[in-house]
């Protein structure tokens, strides 16, 4: 019998793809076992002595917390073909042509999205992940006493899968959870999950932390998660992983699972410190901008930890920096290896570069390195990556193989949001129609192009320019990775 892949799915039920969720189950006995387990009751079982022992309970917790948590119901609109699968068998046209008389157009219908928030201010700001409301035409929130409110979505974040929401209270003010420091949960802390899988109602779960820094989730371009075992599945996404202290530790985001979406005990939360952050420039009024690098590099493996003379594998080994960037104003070099920022690690470029987001704009970063057989520290000071050259987005028309692309300028500013490396310039395909000349020709979203014919392209001016010209042959040159490809398209 073959195995299906693991993937990731969401909770929100919809069906394909890279899905978000959370996952796993664990009773939380581990504290009572705790308080139990002394050195009289390691050499003989006894029963409980006290009625205190017997309704040892995380009932107060959830009381605490469960009224801050919301069910969030939103609709999308979204196109289908309209025409049945088989209508697409060979055998099929050969009878009927190819369109079979177009008896089926493409029609729109309305797809409902379940998901869970978490209320944070009082005065109606909730929190909850990007793909739960994502194109939503409408966003209900249901309040744990049942009370039912429109929301508006006050900012999205789908780099961190993270949005903020609002509804109107009438001056009311609603149950809160207060926010815990995401950098102290330990493996082993016992954590509760509490969302709404499946529309069944509201759920509480038990588990415990499984792992804190986990970069391989791979569910938004911020990948660094806390890892749980808590029972998580579709409709727990945008719901809160509680500490024993009735703090929020993480927004439930995503589950590892090898087919169904159901939980199999790994699942990932959103760190409540990031989430923080979010929702502070929400209330703000304003986009999340965060510091920037400028700076990129790999992972350091055990061969290059010895040919460098490091301990131990660990850190990002530096291979570009940006002219003018901030590590470069600090002094980072090519060759160094990024091991702290802010005395906290830097284990691999996905902790890099959340450590880095995490770090107040405007201030001051400690950056420890390794140069040179010798551990070493840089002063980094913490701004955005510029928008130099403006992206100045445009589509291109006309009659010539690009015709229909949606092209932008990179700049550092850009190359981040797109997750590239800061070093990268030039025009990039950002969207192109899939019936297009050039998906024809084999291009694709994120190629950047290079030259046409002999000409290089630097700016999407030099794009507009160049395909006004008619020509014989056209040769397009474009970066594709760490790959540089030439198309030749005759006119």
């Amino acid at each position: 019998m073959r195995m299906k892949p693991s993937v990731f799915y969401p909770p929100d039920g919809t069906p394909g793809g890279l899905r978000r969720g959370a996952a796993g189950c664990l009773a939380a006995l581990s504290l009572i076992a705790g308080l139990l387990f002394t050195p009289a009751f390691a050499q003989q079982r006894q029963a409980p002595e006290t009625q205190s022992q017997i309704l040892l309970s995380f009932a107060p917790i959830v009381a605490k917390s469960a009224p801050a948590v919301t069910n969030i119901f939103a609709k999308r609109v979204v196109r289908t073909s309209g025409q049945p699968s088989f209508f697409g068998d060979p055998l099929m046209q050969r009878f009927f042509g190819g369109n079979f008389g177009n008896p089926f157009m493409p029609r729109e219908r309305v797809q409902n999205m379940l998901g869970s928030g978490v209320l944070v201010r009082s005065n109606g700001i909730i929190v909850t992940n990007n793909h739960v409301i994502e194109d939503a035409t409408g966003i209900r929130v249901v309040l744990s006493d049942r009370r039912e409110f429109d929301a508006k979505v006050l900012l999205t974040d789908p780099h961190t899968d993270l949005a903020v929401l609002k509804i109107e209270t009438g001056g009311e003010a609603l149950p809160v959870l207060d926010f815990a420091d995401s950098d102290s949960a330990q493996v082993g802390d016992i954590v509760l999950a509490i969302g709404n899988p499946f529309g069944v109602g509201q759920t509480v779960t038990s588990g415990i932390i499984s792992a804190t820094a986990r970069t391989q989730g791979g569910v938004s371009d911020y990948q660094f998660f806390i890892q749980t075992d808590a029972a998580i599945n579709p409709g727990n996404s945008g719901g809160a992983l509680v500490g024993g202290d009735g703090r929020l530790i993480g927004i439930n985001t995503a589950i590892f699972s090898r087919g169904g979406g159901g939980s199999v005990g790994i699942g990932f939360a959103i760190p409540s410190n990031m989430v923080s952050r979010v929702v502070e420039s929400a209330i703000a009024g304003g986009a999340v901008v965060r510091p920037w690098l400028g700076a990129s590099g790999q992972a350091v493996t055990q061969d290059i930890s010895q040919g460098l003379g490091l301990a131990r594998p660990g850190g990002v080994l530096v291979s570009n920096v940006y002219p003018g960037g901030p590590a470069d104003q600090a002094g980072l070099r090519v060759g160094d290896v990024i091991l702290k920022v802010d005395d906290r690690e830097a284990a691999d470029p996905a902790t890099l570069r959340y450590r880095v987001a995490m770090a107040k704009m405007g201030g001051t970063a400690i950056i420890g390195i390794w140069r040179d057989g010798k551990p070493a520290t840089l002063s980094m000071q913490l701004r955005p990556a510029p928008e130099t050259p403006p992206r100045a987005l445009a589509k291109l028309s006309g009659n010539h193989p690009l015709t229909g692309l949606v092209v932008g300028n990179l700049s550092p500013a850009y190359a981040e949001e797109l997750d590239l490396s800061p070093g990268l310039t030039g025009v990039i395909i950002t969207e192109m129609p899939q019936t297009s000349a050039a998906a024809q020709i084999g291009l694709q979203p994120g190629d950047i192009l290079l030259a046409i014919g002999q000409d290089k392209i630097k700016l999407v001016d030099d794009v507009v320019r160049l395909t006004k010209t008619a020509r014989d042959v056209w040769e397009i040159r474009i970066r594709r990775g760490d790959e540089v490809l030439s198309i030749r398209v005759g006119a």
